[in-house]
């Protein structure tokens, strides 16, 4: 058989990757070092990807080629160089992959199998073929659509070509180390971590889901952006265990399909409000703007919760979901800022950043995505801290400044609030009439 060509992107794994399965028998492994993704990553992502790669590569005993440039340029001319006659891909529904893909496919057989969600954008619609806006009717159907088991390949699935061992090979890049500490990567840990959730909290994930301080989740969510673990894997496990807990997470991993299917129908949507009628909402901008725009990046509103949602994110390129709805609130409806310049910051900062997820969940929050009836939803920081961090502990954790106020009194410490913590920075109930004000003005 002849050879071929594995190009991985977003999936760097062995395990349930069926493109393997379709690749032949002996093929090269390469991954594309692409600036046009790498410069918006930021640096927690960036090196999240090269721990990634660098147990990728591990795992195929030193022979995954690793490319810098254009891939519409090098994954041709890698093709011609090795004789591949086919180039094999999960597919990439994002607006920026499709146009690349699509730009591959001139110059060689680009052969896609599977893709990164458990069911692929487009295949979930209405029963007239038109797809869904609102998510509810969709999970309905993506349940009952169902999904493949997981494909049964890994490190032997493939007789794997050295790189070096290519006459006419140039270029090869080593894979750059990370420039700070971050979180381990690569398939075995995300196994890891999947195994040791499931085992620990997945029973109480339901209840607990919500709540920052008991750190609970299953923080899979920058294992499954790039592909260390399949979501397919994940919900053959979660269909042994048909708790509330499974339930919900089984919820979870739809949300993510789901923004997903948005994105590929209406590509516009990563940068544009998903409706058009948000386009009029009145924005503050000038150097006021700029202000209070940093003190949330920095994590100096005067708002407890929102303050430790953003040191967290800072310190961990991460951040509990919960928290993550409360500080987009807070930029968007107290402050009155655009969803795209918080959702801009975020994909700079996550480990976890996924467009599709990121953008719409943003505007979830600003009202202007798939939500039926969000606009008027003002999350109040301080009874939000005090609902989900009862304690007080995420917040303490955080925020050293507070540590010195007990209980859930460190969500509003007006006659305690310690030296070298800010006052608030605005009125959050003078804001939400001037935010409903606002959106009024829409209809």
């Amino acid at each position: 058989m002849t050879d071929s060509l594995v190009w991985f992107r977003r999936d760097l794994r062995l395990a349930d990757l069926p493109t393997l399965s379709a690749a032949g028998e002996r093929a090269l492994a390469l991954f594309v070092l692409d600036d046009r993704l790498l410069g918006p990553s930021g640096g927690p992502r960036r090196d999240f990807l090269y721990r990634s790669l660098s147990a990728l590569d591990e795992q195929l005993g030193g022979r995954l080629l690793v490319m810098r440039g254009d891939p519409v340029e090098v994954v041709p001319r890698v093709a011609r160089t090795v004789g591949a006659l086919e180039v094999h891909v999960s597919a990439d529904y994002g607006p920026y992959g499709r146009e690349r893909d699509a730009a591959v496919a001139e110059q060689v057989e680009l052969v896609t199998t599977g893709s990164p969600y458990a069911i692929a954008p487009g295949r979930v619609t209405k029963n007239d073929g038109t797809p869904y806006r609102v998510f509810t009717p969709w999970f309905a159907r993506w349940l009952d659509h169902g999904w493949r088991a997981p494909a049964r390949t890994g490190a032997d699935s493939l007789d794997w070509i050295d790189p070096d061992d290519v006459a006419g090979m140039r270029g090869r890049a080593a894979i750059p180390a990370p420039a700070e500490p971050g979180p381990e990567a690569g398939e075995a840990v995300a196994m890891a971590r999947w195994r040791e959730f499931c085992h620990d909290d997945l029973l109480r994930y339901d209840d607990e889901r919500d709540r920052p301080d008991l750190d609970t989740t299953s923080r899979m969510s920058a294992y499954l952006k790039f592909g260390n673990i399949h979501p397919r894997t994940m919900l053959a496990d979660l269909a042994v265990g048909q708790g509330r807990g499974a339930q919900q997470y089984r919820r979870q991993l739809a949300w993510r399909d789901f923004y997903a299917d948005i994105l590929f129908q209406r590509p516009d949507s990563a940068r544009r409000n998903y409706d058009a009628k948000f386009d009029g909402l009145r924005h503050d901008t000038g150097r006021d703007a700029d202000a209070l725009f940093e003190a949330w990046c920095t994590g100096r509103t005067g708002f407890p919760i929102v303050d430790a949602g953003m040191r967290q994110l800072a310190a961990e390129g991460w951040m509990h979901n919960r928290v993550r709805m409360i500080v987009a609130s807070f930029l968007v409806k107290d402050l009155h800022l655009p969803w795209w310049r918080g959702a801009r910051y975020f994909m700079q900062r996550l480990v976890d950043g996924d467009l599709a997820s990121n953008q719409h969940g943003w505007q979830w929050t600003a009202g202007s995505g798939t939500d039926a009836a969000p606009y008027f939803r003002v999350f109040n920081p301080t009874s939000q801290g005090e609902k989900f961090d009862p304690t007080g502990d995420y917040v303490r954790r955080w925020v050293p400044e507070l540590r010195v106020v007990d209980g859930k009194a460190v969500h509003n410490p007006k006659d305690a609030r310690p030296e070298g913590y800010p006052e608030p920075i605005v009125d959050h109930a003078e804001e939400r009439r001037e935010a409903l004000a606002r959106y009024g003005e829409l209809d």
